[in-house]
């Protein structure tokens, strides 16, 4: 009886030794240099680093002095600011968004719809321009360079969506790392692992894995446009930078294939299945958690939905609004349903709203999610949107403006998680008769919540898989076992056309010598057959 308390304080001892331990950080923390993509990438990339933060790495991110979202001070990040002009690519969005939807419900002729395009991606092409002359101004201060150097930064971490941070990770001769989707030129597998367009859907192309005749004449014509895109509008930009700053020059092409790990942002839930790389780890939905609490407003406002629940809409951070007619459209289509709308927009206070909607500036997106009242998500097809969605089971009514988001929408239309509205096409019948779809046929509802059993259950989170990749290329200096050696070789000897051309020769030159022999020996019969003439 007398040494139970001691026992008792053992306990209390052994308990809270395992605390303690259970709070030691795993690993030695490492210093990574961050070269991040701002807007919605960021959002991402933000999260990575939250979490690399917590487990004791040193982070250091390069960002432009004209960032929308990355704050030059923050507990998690030192910051190295890159001075450059101020861009006006948020306010493009809106104009083109704007311009593309009046000449789609105008019927503009073809030759505008080729000039607003034109105007798109020479917008794109200045983007890079502009990042590889700030990088070009980083690396030829001598003081910054010295002082990246003397950091003894142990990888590069960067979004390639804009490939200046892969050109630096080559000019200091650092492993990297990237956290990728989307490469300069689209979707970054077609870069990395073979890529037969005969199933294999061209981002823009708006083609699902199952391609009939035609389709796959169209998903050549958008592989030809992404190549083009590469070579001619984009590459040139990073190929003068290569030559000047990395010894023996390089393209950007081959500096993405030198990555030692891509985190890409998706998986085969989502994706369609394809050929892939040991080196390429899938972390979609890897931002995604359990939703927290609403502040007490919102929650009050969910909650007095009742039975018949919440929509809630966002169109990104790209657009701040849509052109106020069809703004006001929505908004009377709200007003008539019996459940309560959330809705972030940012332009004028349509006249049309309804006392059932809420109108704000900001939504806690990923809480609304997965709040039980949550009945349908009205979306532009965004990466993190489509994935948050996926994690939360919540079916889509989605209006994708530019970039992947259709190609992102009608993988979820093409499982039945989805129905997808044309920006041309979006007026208060259509909105209604979507919604009213969405709403009111359960498919959508189980399609969705199939989707996200699918997604939630894989051994190892997306994030720990995420984190765990990062911190082995620290501890091993690079993951080089992991890289294929075919992108090392030229185009006709991975095809294998330099076998295929030898054997063919043998062949022929088997057959000509068999022919050959075959004459000699007919020849030599005719001769002998007159001589015994003779």
């Amino acid at each position: 009886m007398g040494t139970m308390p001691s026992c008792g304080v053992c306990g209390l001892f052994v308990l809270l030794s395992v605390c303690l331990i259970s709070l030691t950080q795993p690993c030695e923390g490492g210093n990574i240099l961050v070269y991040p993509l701002d807007g919605s990438h960021w959002i991402n990339m933000k999260i990575l680093l939250e979490e690399l933060h917590a487990r004791g790495h040193n982070i250091t991110v390069v960002r432009a002095s004209t960032s929308w979202y990355i704050a030059e001070e923050s507990p998690l990040y030192k910051s190295i600011t890159l001075e450059m002009e101020e861009e006006s690519s948020e306010n493009f969005f809106d104009s083109y968004l704007k311009e593309h939807m009046r000449m789609q419900r105008e019927g503009a002729s073809l030759l505008s719809f080729f000039k607003l395009t034109k105007e798109f991606l020479s917008m794109l092409s200045q983007v890079h321009v502009m990042w590889s002359e700030a990088l070009a101004q980083m690396l030829d201060d001598e003081n910054m360079v010295k002082s990246l150097i003397d950091t003894q930064y142990d990888l590069v971490l960067t979004d390639p969506g804009i490939a200046t941070g892969v050109v630096l990770a080559k000019f200091l001769k650092l492993p990297t790392v990237l956290n990728v989707r989307w490469i300069t030129s689209g979707d970054g597998q077609f870069a990395l692992a073979p890529s037969p367009i005969s199933y294999i859907p061209v981002p823009g192309s708006g083609l699902t894995d199952k391609i009939n005749f035609m389709q796959r004449v169209k998903n050549l014509f958008f592989y030809g446009l992404m190549l083009f895109q590469q070579s001619v509008m984009i590459g040139p930009t990073y190929d003068a930078i290569c030559h000047k700053y990395i010894e023996g020059g390089c393209d950007i092409i081959s500096l993405l294939q030198e990555a030692d790990i891509w985190l890409f942002r998706s998986d085969f839930v989502f994706d369609y299945p394809r050929p892939t790389m040991p080196n390429v780890v899938y972390i979609g939905g890897f931002q995604c958690k359990p939703a927290q609490p609403l502040p007490a407003d919102l929650e009050r406002f969910v909650q007095s939905a009742g039975e018949h629940g919440v929509i809630i809409m966002t169109l990104g951070t790209l657009i701040n609004g849509l052109p106020q007619e069809v703004a006001e459209e929505i908004a009377s289509v709200f007003a008539k349903m019996p459940q309560k709308v959330i809705w972030r927009h940012k332009g004028m206070r349509p006249s049309t709203v309804g006392n059932n909607t809420l109108i704000v500036d900001w939504m806690p997106q990923k809480d609304l999610l997965g709040h039980p009242q949550t009945k349908v998500f009205i979306a532009h097809g965004g990466t993190n949107g489509v994935q948050e969605a996926i994690y939360h089971g919540v079916p889509v009514l989605g209006i994708p403006l530019f970039f992947d988001q259709f190609d992102n929408l009608l993988r979820l239309q093409d499982r039945g998680a989805a129905k997808i509205i044309q920006l041309a096409d979006v007026n208060g019948h259509s909105l209604e008769q979507g919604l009213k779809e969405v709403l009111l046929q359960d498919s959508y509802r189980q399609h969705m919540q199939r989707l996200s059993r699918l997604h939630r259950d894989q051994p190892v989170a997306p994030m720990d898989q995420a984190i765990f990749w990062v911190e082995y290329v620290m501890r091993h200096k690079g993951a080089a076992h992991l890289r294929t050696e075919a992108n090392k070789m030229p185009w006709y000897s991975y095809h294998s056309l330099d076998v295929l051309l030898l054997l063919l020769t043998a062949a022929a030159l088997l057959v000509l010598s068999a022919l050959t022999i075959f004459w000699l020996l007919c020849c030599r019969s005719r001769r002998k057959t007159k001589s015994k003439q003779h």
